[in-house]
């Protein structure tokens, strides 16, 4: 049985720190782990870049293409955060992908399936084979982890906010996260546009020798 998907990482308990202290209005919003595997049509992208609802302290959003390679960095709102510190940005490539009106694989009831060879079609000579249309579609690719999806600091989870309302505009890939507000921790997972029930499974660091046994969190099977 399948239960609610289950974000895992690791707490280390330090004698200098007790493991059950908890942190208090000094914490800051960050983005912990994260995994992305996000693809959306590069036209969808730019409509929801044209008026997007932006964050606090994000007065507007850079959009930048280098050859295959998408960058979108947050522009802050206030001088609080100097010219020359890097803000945080969204770091995607662009792929083109061929999209038909119609499933070559589907075919309707009663009618014989299509082939992409161009032999004759034995029995149907007076037929003429219908072409499928399609057409070639730039995707914008968000995938990876943290250090190669969401890279700077400054400004780091407002921008992960926005890569949450790409990845509710995505369809197909999921983002997988853990992050912090105030005093909450949050797992976030969003699965092919839809927001999907996420926990966070806390674990002591295994001692010496048990390495090898500890949990990759991307490759966690608890996560689906």
């Amino acid at each position: 049985m399948r239960g609610v998907p289950i974000v895992q990482y690791r707490v280390v308990a330090r004698a200098d720190k007790p493991a059950h202290s908890t942190p208090h209005t000094s914490m800051t919003s960050c983005v912990y782990r994260l995994h992305s595997t996000l693809e959306l049509p590069l036209e969808e992208l730019h409509e929801y870049l044209e008026d997007p609802d932006l964050p606090e302290r994000v007065a507007d959003i850079d959009f930048t293409r280098r050859n295959n390679t998408l960058i979108i960095s947050a522009v802050p709102s206030d001088d609080s955060i100097s010219k020359y510190t890097p803000t945080a940005q969204l770091k995607a490539s662009v792929t083109e992908n061929r999209v038909y009106e119609e499933d070559p694989e589907e075919t309707p009831p009663g009618k014989p399936p299509r082939t992409s060879g161009g032999g004759p079609q034995w029995g149907s000579l007076d037929d003429e084979e219908e072409e499928i249309e399609s057409e070639l579609v730039e995707y914008a690719c968000f995938k990876g982890d943290r250090e190669t999806v969401l890279q700077n600091t400054a400004l780091q989870y407002q921008m992960f906010e926005v890569l949450c309302e790409i990845a509710r505009r995505s369809e197909k890939g999921a983002l997988t996260a853990v992050a912090t507000t105030e005093e909450d921790i949050q797992a976030i997972r969003i699965v092919d546009g839809e927001d999907v029930p996420a926990s966070i499974n806390v674990t002591e660091d295994p001692g010496e020798g048990e390495e090898d046994s500890a949990v990759d969190w991307r490759s966690n099977d608890f996560i689906s």
